[in-house]
């Protein structure tokens, strides 16, 4: 894939976003391997990137009123791998999707990321505890607000740090290319897997995103 194809726009405009009701949380768990097959699998995140979400989950107590759902984003893992792990804390199950990272932190677009950047205009991924805020449908369709935690990612507001759907994080980029294309540091997924992730999130939810 060239450089060209890799880089898509993930950061989105406020000002010319427009809301959208809340989706309804879905009857199952989402897909759980890196080609979209639904199955359920066992929760096969690192366990110190566990432990490391949980305790986030902790620490932002007072800011994270449900905490019944959380996402953690494995990013030692590549994009080619099912690496954005959703479990339910209730009942211990969980499933996993592809997800993108940023441009400027994959530079040679290698499908690995090899740096965090909380500044404006790095194009990278951000690492941190992630709040999910209000939906809007902006100039990458619908999407997600997210709200950082930490000193880390505490600009992914206004960076315009969001979730939403991407050609270049479909399934079948694996199966072309090896590896997604990249965000502008946005938590990109493919386009058909956008009102799972949604569903299973909702607004209030914490995503961790970090390397274990």
């Amino acid at each position: 894939m060239s450089s060209g194809a890799a880089i898509a726009v993930g950061a989105l405009t406020r000002s010319t976003s427009k809301p959208f009701p809340t989706p309804p949380a879905p009857p199952a768990l989402l897909p759980a391997t890196p080609h979209g097959k639904p199955e359920v699998s066992p929760f096969a995140v690192d366990p110190k990137l566990l432990r490391r979400a949980l305790a986030a989950l902790d620490e932002h107590s007072k800011t994270i009123k449900a905490r019944d759902r959380i996402a953690i984003v494995d990013f030692t893992a590549p994009s080619s791998e099912a690496r954005l792990h959703f479990l339910d804390v209730v009942s211990g199950k969980a499933s996993r999707l592809l997800v993108a990272h940023g441009s400027g932190s994959d530079p040679g677009h290698t499908g690995y990321l090899e740096r965090f950047s909380n500044v404006f205009g790095s194009n990278a991924s951000s690492e941190g505890a992630f709040l999910t805020d209000d939906y809007y449908v902006g100039k990458h369709g619908r999407s997600q607000r997210l709200l950082g935690l930490d000193p880390t990612n505490n600009n992914a507001l206004d960076r315009a740090i969001v979730v939403h759907g991407a050609w270049y994080a479909n399934d079948g980029m694996v199966a072309a290319h090896g590896k997604l294309g990249r965000s502008q540091g946005c938590f990109a997924v493919g386009e058909n897997k956008l009102d799972d992730v949604f569903g299973f999130l909702g607004k209030g939810r914490m995503i961790f995103a970090a390397r274990a």
